[in-house]
């Protein structure tokens, strides 16, 4: 795994989840977080982090918020441009594919995750892009 300059508050995070795997750090102030792998666009190495997020069927959403940064995250910049992921949900590792919601799939998806975390509401209000919610379908 490449290092990445991280907070170190998300660093921090990421080990407690990898060391425990994910008996500590799966909840983070109370909302459930997965690791996010995806490969860089630029350098092709892989990056890891964790991510708020939410539950869609067998799928799992989450938000490209950046707290509500004029920008899109380095993630979802990367899995524009290559869609495969890895994630791991508590102790369960698994390939994923992402896709970005449009629509009423959107709507329905943010209205899920502003549940888990109203925050989202204030980040979308500081920016003026719409902040992309993605879906990461399960490959078995």
């Amino acid at each position: 795994m490449a290092e990445t300059q991280l907070a170190s508050w998300m660093q921090d995070h990421i080990d407690r989840y990898l060391k425990s795997n994910g008996e500590d750090g799966h909840l983070w102030n109370g909302v459930p977080c997965l690791l996010l792998t995806t490969r860089g666009r630029k350098t092709h190495t892989d990056r890891l982090l964790p991510l708020i997020y939410g539950n869609y069927g067998k799928s799992y959403i989450v938000v490209g918020s950046k707290g509500g940064h004029r920008q899109h995250p380095s993630w979802y910049l990367n899995l524009s441009e290559n869609p495969e992921v890895q994630i791991q949900v508590k102790d369960k590792k698994m390939y994923g594919i992402c896709r970005t919601t449009t629509g009423s799939e959107r709507a329905k998806c943010w209205e899920i995750m502003e549940a888990i975390f109203p925050t989202y509401n204030e980040y979308q209000r500081k920016t003026k892009r719409e902040i992309p919610v993605v879906v990461i379908d399960p490959v078995d």
